[in-house]
């Protein structure tokens, strides 16, 4: 067996070798940022229907952004509604609804100028006190939105002439990344009368939904936006088996499909009219761990499962090299400002026997959650994590459930299963996500006021090497007792039929960071 040292070296030259990062830093305080210019060099063509096949849909999804919680939702988003601001490719901040912003030195008080002009799909004027509204709802907690946790650090939300001023507990330089939040889109007097409606200001308007089954989309006559939605017409057709979405891009009845098995990427790539696309990014697969439930409350227990998780050979044979390896938190080297302060943890079988016989567990069967709609080869990736931990004589099974029904009650509701995030721009807005007690979305129910208090500090710090240990305590902390089991950051890899032109590599999220309807065209 090898030493640590090796172990050690072999696990972080693994992940240096695939892993990419693409952001060199956060936004200044006070700066002002425009809108881009069209990210093609030629007039696209017009007209036809698009028709993606995605998988991450269920019957029991529904159309308030909200609530978006896994792909089929977050792209349905994307296709009738906008936010304030955007994030590029690049990772600079895009204005959108809003058309300036602006803040004070201390990046305590935020002024974002609404664009005007702006008509809703039901032919209404989008105003000022539409999007405070939807701040607002969004910071309810009985709305059970997924950016409750971002909104924690506002204490203030007002209409001021056209614009929207924000005022802050703390300074927060970031706020602008946290406010390009997809569940954040603006709705008629903020969503807070019919969140379900989907009536937004973006490119396509919805004709009908049948949720787990199909959505289908009109192009926008009166988008404010002229540079974008190129199609007559767009379907969202829900395929969650991943070989029956390879099947219906290469026959034609699909021109882009999503989540692409890394073990069939490659020979996919060689096939006849098909384009692969695969970018890295801050996407992470996880198996989530509820901290206040048992046995999942014992952090030796939850040490021993970390132990007994081979990454290489998960990264080795799910991924088939498209990521890399992860370090049982949400962070890795594609973030600003990161630091690895806790080492990287291998696969070792003695020290999972060590912290399982600590953890006087009583040799019970630990059951894990599983089904494929979790992450492309979660199936396959618990039972390579059951193997691994028999070895070290943890009695881990496997319960296999169906994909429809696995996000709403399964995911966030079940003490131990396999999930997926797609990552967020900025640490920040990650951890209030996730990790902090109020979260909505803290899914391994880790709660502790020094974590908050550390998420808290670096928001508001505006000395850079000082945030960067911040977050390294907060790293460390997870890292050693928190409830991820974090084996691998993933490529996102998607792939669309050679009519389809205009495609640009997005690493904030799948699907061209879910706008390659919106930019891409028909050859």
């Amino acid at each position: 067996m090898k030493d640590d040292l090796a172990k050690l070296i072999d696990q972080i030259d693994a992940a240096r070798l695939s892993r990419r990062g693409f952001m060199g830093g956060v936004a200044a305080v006070g700066a002002l940022a425009t809108m881009r210019a069209p990210a093609f060099a030629a007039d696209p063509n017009k007209g036809g229907t698009l028709k993606l096949g995605l998988g991450g849909g269920e019957t029991t999804d529904t159309m308030d952004p909200g609530l978006s919680d896994s792909p089929v939702p977050f792209s349905v988003g994307r296709q009738w509604g906008d936010t304030i601001v955007n994030v590029t490719p690049g990772g600079e901040i895009e204005m959108r609804l809003a058309e300036s912003m602006s803040s004070d030195p201390e990046g305590k008080v935020w002024t974002f100028n609404i664009r005007q002009g702006v008509k809703f799909h039901d032919g209404s004027d989008m105003t000022v006190d539409d999007v405070v509204a939807t701040f607002k709802r969004h910071s309810d907690e009985n709305s059970k939105s997924g950016a409750l946790g971002i909104m924690k650090g506002i204490a203030d939300i007002k209409a001021d002439g056209n614009a929207v001023v924000f005022t802050l507990t703390d300074g927060n330089a970031d706020l602008p990344y946290l406010l390009s939040d997809y569940h954040l889109i603006v709705q008629p007097k903020g969503g807070v009368d019919n969140p379900n409606a989907a009536i937004g200001t973006g490119p396509y308007k919805v004709v009908s939904v049948d949720p787990g089954v199909r959505y289908a989309f009109e192009k926008n006559a009166d988008d404010w936006d002229t540079t974008r939605g190129h199609y007559d017409a767009v379907e969202i057709l829900v395929i969650n088996d991943a070989t029956a979405r390879t099947s219906a891009l290469q026959s034609g009845q699909v021109h882009m499909i999503n989540r692409i098995d890394p073990k069939v990427a490659k020979l996919l790539a060689r096939a006849p009219g098909v384009e692969v696309k695969n970018v890295s990014g801050r996407g992470h697969y996880v198996f989530i761990m509820h901290t206040d439930t048992a046995p999942f409350d014992n952090n030796d227990l939850r040490l021993a499962l970390k132990f007994a998780i081979n990454r290489v050979e998960m990264v080795d044979k799910i991924l088939d090299g498209y990521g890399g390896v992860g370090n049982d938190t949400p962070i890795n080297a594609a973030y600003p400002l990161f630091s690895q302060a806790a080492p990287q943890r291998v696969y070792d079988i003695e020290k999972a026997k060590e912290h399982y016989a600590a953890s006087g567990h009583d040799g019970s069967p630990i059951e894990l959650i599983v089904a494929d709609t979790a992450f492309p080869g979660a199936v396959d990736a618990a039972a390579l994590f059951q193997q691994s931990a028999e070895a070290a004589g943890i009695p881990l099974v496997i319960k296999r459930v169906p994909d429809d029904g696995y996000w709403s009650d399964v995911w966030n509701v079940k003490p131990f299963c396999a999930s997926y995030w797609g990552g967020r721009p900025v640490q920040d807005q990650m951890w209030s996500t996730a990790y902090l007690s109020t979260a909505d979305w803290n899914d391994t129910k880790f709660k502790r006021e020094d974590v908050d208090a550390l998420i808290l500090q670096a928001r508001s710090e505006t000395d850079v090497a000082v945030r960067t240990e911040l977050y390294g305590k907060i790293y460390k902390i997870v890292n050693e007792e928190g409830g991820v089991i974090c084996p691998m950051f993933n490529d996102f890899i998607d792939a669309h039929s050679d009519k389809v032109a205009g495609w640009i590599e997005n690493p904030n999220y799948e699907m061209s960071g879910g706008f390659a309807s919106s930019t891409t065209w028909f050859a």
